[in-house]
């Protein structure tokens, strides 16, 4: 088995005294998806930001290809990892091409005609190239979700980090995103996402990260920690798991409370 491209040994975070992350040790591998799962407060955005390199751990360490991500220079950590906040905040109106394109920055030697060339197939990927000369603030949250997904295919890179991809989506996309996040993985990518949706992690996600008050509850394939007892108990309301009737997968439904 190939070494995994990134590794967490003993994350803990801690802010003005609360403890967001406790202890949390973890591996990606390339040609994987791993879902983030857990109530909310459990750690997952402060988990993935950690390991994106966006903020620093109070204790433990990331590696990224065997190397602190403390030793990466922006621009060269930029071409190894992309990263989809749950939120993309800007201060002008940029037309969505070339919010896309921005995607392209860590690649600066390459040609302007290969930028356009990766924002144009990223955009179509995304279904917005309909959108490309608008301006990003007129655009739906779920259009501008979608934008800011393109810019992350844009960058290129082997490991692919998610915050809520899926928010603000319609059905539809939902599916169009995590189809293609589980195409970058059997493309060889790593994917990391956190997600709120439990039956988009058992359809798509290799592994899950069953976060629970800053620690992880259960990290396993998918099937062995989407289970009625445990996620019962992580989220302290009944959960019911059942075949999914169509996909091999479990579905995952809330229970009654009695």
């Amino acid at each position: 088995m190939s070494a995994p491209l990134l590794v967490g040994e003993g994350i803990g975070l801690q802010v003005e005294g609360a403890v967001l992350l406790d202890g949390v040790s973890l591996e990606v591998r390339a040609g994987e998806v791993l879902g983030v799962v857990g109530p909310n407060g459990a750690g997952k955005t402060s988990l993935l930001r950690v390991l994106a390199g966006e903020t620093a751990p109070t204790s433990g360490r990331v590696l990224l290809d065997g190397r602190p991500l403390a030793r990466y220079r922006p621009r060269e950590l930029a071409r190894r990892r992309a990263l989809l906040p749950q939120q993309t905040l800007l201060q002008f109106a940029f037309r969505v091409l070339d919010v896309v394109l921005m995607g392209r920055y860590p690649h600066r030697e390459s040609s302007a005609e290969r930028d356009l060339e990766a924002a144009q197939g990223a955009m179509a990927a995304a279904d917005v190239a309909h959108l490309a000369p608008r301006l990003y603030p007129t655009l739906s949250g779920g259009e501008q979700t979608r934008v800011s997904f393109a810019r992350v295919l844009a960058q290129e890179t082997p490991l692919v980090m998610l915050d809520e991809p899926t928010t603000s989506l319609d059905l539809r996309h939902q599916e169009l995103v995590m189809g293609l996040l589980r195409s970058l993985a059997d493309d060889g990518a790593a994917v990391v996402a956190v997600l709120h949706d439990l039956n988009l992690a058992a359809r798509y996600a290799d592994r899950v990260a069953l976060m629970s008050r800053g620690r992880l509850a259960a990290l396993a394939p998918t099937r062995e920690v989407l289970r009625a007892d445990l996620l019962s108990e992580v989220y302290q309301h009944p959960v019911v798991v059942v075949p999914h009737p169509q996909r091999d997968c479990p579905l995952v439904l809330p229970g009654t409370s009695a």
